[in-house]
């Protein structure tokens, strides 16, 4: 990993949907694989050190050609856009959902 990523693969409750998330087991989780959102708490990867706390909403699917798929967040709190490589467990409907949306507009 990067000098600014810090590894943290623990258990939360989502704050969005309420369910228990996992471990990844094979990488840092950064968001919750059911409803997609996340919580702004990092700076950089893994530091806690981000001081908003706001509510990160996934607003786009984007395809990068090291990481794959990438959920693309924004803060509803200050507006921050933050991006995160996909899942293997993420809710692939939701994905689509979200792909099929971007495309309408």
């Amino acid at each position: 990993m990067g000098a600014n990523f810090t590894e943290i693969d623990e258990a939360f409750i989502c704050e969005y949907c309420g369910r228990k998330v996992e471990p990844l087991g094979y990488s840092c989780r950064n968001h919750c694989p059911y409803c997609l959102h996340s919580k702004h708490v990092d700076v950089n990867p893994g530091d806690r050190e981000e001081t908003c706390h706001g509510e990160l909403v996934p607003i786009d699917i984007e395809i990068n050609s090291k990481k794959g798929y990438v959920v693309v967040f924004k803060c509803i709190k200050c507006g921050k856009i933050r991006k995160n490589k996909l899942a293997e467990d993420d809710n692939m409907e939701l994905v689509y959902e979200i792909i099929k949306n971007k495309v309408r507009r």
